[in-house]
């Protein structure tokens, strides 16, 4: 029996990152997306094909001071989510992860669903930066394009 698209995305996230044996990074289950939602409700999306996820994107707001101090690698992507406080002004966007399943690619689906969920972010928040920390050379130019498409400097772990 085939597996199902939420399945497939859950096998990616695993292939992709090592969430689950990396105490350093964020693994995301049902508490961490409820605590996401606090910080911002567009810190988690989705486009769904009508048979399922295909794409999930998670970019997290918080400080400039945090975001130094991650690309800096003084804290964890973890300890990043951790030390973003609750009810706060976000200068910074953490592009965490963009998930899209194979036959999806190439169609601006990420693209798309992320510059939705940033300019969202902005519209509460005075955000001065983008960041991340690249799994993939896909990631990499995501993140670069979202940059010059929002007019944010960009900083890479």
């Amino acid at each position: 029996m085939a597996l199902s698209n939420y399945e497939r995305l859950i096998q990616l996230a695993d292939e992709v990152f090592s969430s689950r044996t990396d105490p350093d990074q964020l693994n995301v289950d049902e508490n961490v997306m409820e605590h996401l939602q606090l910080i911002h409700p567009d810190t988690i999306s989705e486009y769904d094909d009508g048979n399922g996820p295909v794409c999930w994107i998670l970019c997290i707001p918080t400080t400039l001071d945090l975001m130094t101090q991650f690309i800096d690698q003084k804290i964890s992507e973890r300890e990043l989510y951790e030390l973003t406080p609750l009810n706060s002004k976000y200068e910074a966007i953490y592009m965490c992860s963009a998930l899209l399943l194979e036959e999806f690619r190439g169609k601006g689906i990420a693209q798309k669903l992320a510059l939705q969920a940033i300019e969202n972010i902005k519209i509460d928040h005075n955000i001065k930066a983008l960041f991340f920390w690249a799994f993939s050379k896909e990631g990499e130019k995501l993140a670069e394009k979202l940059s010059g498409l929002i007019g944010l400097p960009l900083y890479k772990r």
